[in-house]
């Protein structure tokens, strides 16, 4: 488990659109599931022990100026905004610097829903991508950090300073903002992390990715029907999402994996990994919403234990004042070129579209396999004009994907999968198939057998989890 895993159909997606992107598409994958959290997090909860807990995820991306946190944000809006409605559009807000402006808008938005026909929605999306200016403001207002702490635990938020008192039962909100890594390291202090207010957001380090051959070529379409049905699922009545038999013995590793880890580590380290079990537990339950379950399987868990180990593992770099790594982009090749222009063209495309854009000539674009030639004429008198289209009407719906064999029988299982599931929204759980964040990058292949996990024993003058850092 030592690469984070792209799960559930928020994966497949970002699996999908990542090889037309400029960022690291770990950040979009981070993106994606906190608007998904921010838009079930209304109805659904978790509970591990019988008490409901929000399923709300806070997250950072973490890197330099210009190295794709923006684009992974809309990388992100493009996968989830044809699934769940207008929730984006109606309830993303940014530019909250005080405890006192945060429950002012939560309230406000209580109070123009109350009397709809769907009810009271006090669900946010607060978006920061500028978050080095909240923080330097709400060092001012000390009652901010206490809210965000209360908001991300559900209780109850209560503004008393004001002649009419507000009060927000239950709020559902999510904070997803982009730092650089000296500005974190600036203004998210020990002290802060400790009192429990910025050790409630996963931060995740941006790796660096090489620019793309052509970037005007637009992201394919989203195929938004199972998550949009799971999103119906979702909001339609409350939920409470529980641990199967089988995925607690990996609880209990995981739950006991921050506190030996913490143990080893320096105190400022150690703050922001507190929460590592909760976060894990939040994490999986919203990848078991996106597939209409209310039940965490050992593979969900798994699932989410890779991307939250991910997040202590940066945690520890951007403290030590350290960078993400450069990430190594697997380049298209001229099939996935020419067939990407085409399918931009509606599936047809002249070939003064195409070439300029793919650097070959007409011969070799010919000489492609799936990809059928025509020369039409317009009239008597036109001048013929070269057509591009691809054979098969299958190839049409086609996105160019790693060429491995595993990977194309994965994708036709998806395909088949998906195609032949019943309509019942309280339909029994479908695993959805476990894809590595690595398939596009050249390192090393790492074998896609599952390893078994051991539950660690503590031992005297030693620590089992200190070489996963």
């Amino acid at each position: 488990m030592n690469t984070p895993v792209l799960y559930g159909p928020i994966g497949r997606s970002v699996r999908k659109i990542s090889p037309y992107l400029e960022t690291d598409e770990l950040g979009v994958y981070v993106s994606a599931l906190s608007m998904w959290s921010a838009a079930i997090g209304g109805t659904v909860k978790v509970s591990s022990r019988g008490n409901g807990r929000p399923v709300l995820l806070w997250s950072a991306l973490v890197a330099g100026t210009g190295r794709g946190k923006g684009s992974a944000l809309r990388a992100a809006h493009h996968v989830l905004e044809k699934s769940v409605g207008r929730f984006l559009a109606t309830h993303t807000t940014s530019g909250i610097t005080s405890g006192a402006s945060l429950v002012n808008h939560l309230w406000g938005q209580q109070e123009a829903t109350a009397e709809t026909e769907q009810g009271r929605d006090v669900r946010t999306l607060v978006v920061e991508e500028e978050w080095s200016e909240v923080l330097r403001r709400v060092k001012r207002d000390p009652s901010f950090t206490t809210k965000l702490r209360a908001a991300w635990d559900g209780a109850t938020l209560r503004n008393t300073t004001k002649e009419e008192a507000q009060e927000v039962r239950d709020p559902a909100m999510v904070l997803h903002c982009h730092v650089t890594p000296s500005d974190w390291t600036k203004y998210v202090g020990e002290s802060e992390a400790a009192g429990g207010s910025y050790n409630r957001i996963l931060p995740f380090l941006l790796g660096s990715v090489p620019m793309l051959d052509d970037d005007r070529v637009s992201l394919p379409d989203i195929d938004s029907r199972e998550l949009a049905e799971a999103y119906g699922w979702a909001t339609a009545r409350s939920r409470v999402i529980t641990l199967s038999e089988d995925a607690r013995p990996l609880w209990k590793v995981v739950r006991r994996y921050a506190r030996i880890l913490g143990e080893t580590l320096p105190d400022e380290q150690a703050v922001f990994i507190e929460r590592t079990a909760e976060q894990t537990l939040r994490v999986a339950a919203c990848l078991a919403a996106s597939e209409c379950s209310e039940t965490i399987t050992e593979e969900i868990l798994s699932a989410a234990f890779t991307l939250v180990r991910r997040s202590v593992q940066d945690t520890v770099r951007i403290t030590k004042g350290a960078d993400a790594p450069k990430v190594k982009r697997q380049p298209l090749s001229l099939a996935d070129k020419v067939r990407a222009r085409i399918e931009m063209h509606g599936g047809r495309a002249t070939s003064s579209q195409v070439l300029p854009y793919v650097g070959a000539s007409a011969t070799e674009v010919k000489a492609l396999p799936g990809i059928v030639v025509t020369v039409e004429r317009s009239g008597k008198t036109g001048r013929p004009s070269t057509v591009l289209t691809l054979r098969g009407d299958s190839s049409r719906d086609s996105v160019p994907q790693p060429a491995s064999a595993d990977s194309r029988q994965n994708r036709s299982d998806v395909s088949r999968s998906a195609l032949s599931r019943p309509a019942d929204p309280e339909r029994d759980v479908k695993r959805a198939k476990v894809v590595q964040i690595d398939t596009y990058r050249t390192t090393p292949k790492q074998t896609s057998e599952p390893v078994p996990v051991k539950q660690p024993e503590p031992t005297i003058g030693s620590n089992p989890f200190h070489a996963l850092l």
